[in-house]
């Protein structure tokens, strides 16, 4: 079969950025690349998605069959790679895709694949696209992932504090605390090479909420709505930074949320 002109596969695309692949397959993703617009635009897309999958699921993975994940996974054909010495276990994206995806067959319940990242979300304004990627990535989320006690007050203050200098936003529990929803965890990821904040909550009624922030240039903008992933997300920015709001609650429910911490964030 020629497989000269065949569209390379999200995989494919990621085992390229990652440098897995053999000479010759990595020099027909490079033409590709040069010849088709849709697929350079796709390469750009993964290459800049930078937010740690490993880290957000460890905890998942580390409830897995860990026994049985490792014989499914031992059964995967090998593909033939361009380097000497195979990778540590997990020590790439393509990896650990793989072991996600045996999770899933083992039982745990992850609701996406991450290889899945949609390609037909709106652009609606210039800063869309972090929204995508960060709905992609809050879409693997299930009410394991967040199990566990809600932090302590100083937790919950240190995990907020690590986020100041980086963010340039002076964040409390009592700012970003949601009525009758429990905090679970803040975290530092990257996008673009720029600072996200993460702020990961668990909503009895509806499961995985989460409030997500960026330094943005944009300006000030009023609330708006939209569906990504099946998920309602509220965002808005004002003069040095961009938010969203983005959880399995109906739109009203999340706005009346987002009202709430808008009227608490620093200006």
């Amino acid at each position: 079969m020629n497989t000269k002109h065949t569209i390379p596969s999200d995989e494919d695309l990621t085992a390229f950025i990652d440098g897995e692949l053999t000479a010759e397959e990595a020099a027909r993703i490079q033409t590709m690349v040069e010849e088709d617009e849709s697929t350079a635009e796709r390469l750009e897309f993964l290459a800049r998605a930078s937010l740690p999958f490993k880290q957000a699921f460890a905890p998942l993975l580390s409830e897995a069959p860990r026994e049985k994940l490792e014989t499914m996974l031992a059964a995967i054909p090998a593909q033939p790679s361009a380097r000497p010495a195979s990778p540590p276990a997990f020590a790439t994206r393509r990896r650990f895709l793989g072991a996600l995806a045996a999770a899933l067959v083992a039982g745990i319940a992850i609701d996406r694949a991450v290889i899945g990242i949609g390609r037909g979300f709106s652009a609606k304004d210039e800063n869309s696209e972090w929204r995508a990627i960060v709905a992609d990535y809050i879409s693997l989320f299930t009410r394991e992932t967040l199990a566990g006690t809600v932090p302590a007050a100083d937790v919950q203050a240190a995990q907020l504090g690590a986020l100041d200098e980086k963010l340039g936003l002076s964040l409390s529990p009592e700012a970003v605390s949601l009525p009758g929803i429990d905090f679970k965890r803040a975290l530092l990821l990257q996008y673009d090479g720029k600072p996200l904040a993460q702020i990961a909550y668990l909503d009895p009624e509806t499961g995985p909420l989460a409030l997500c922030i960026v330094r943005s240039d944009a300006g000030p903008k009023a609330p708006d709505v939209e569906s990504r992933k099946g998920m309602n997300v509220v965002y808005w920015s004002n003069r040095t930074h961009a938010f969203m709001l983005i959880g399995r609650a109906p739109a009203d429910r999340m706005t009346a949320i987002a009202d709430g911490v808008r009227g608490r964030m620093p200006v």
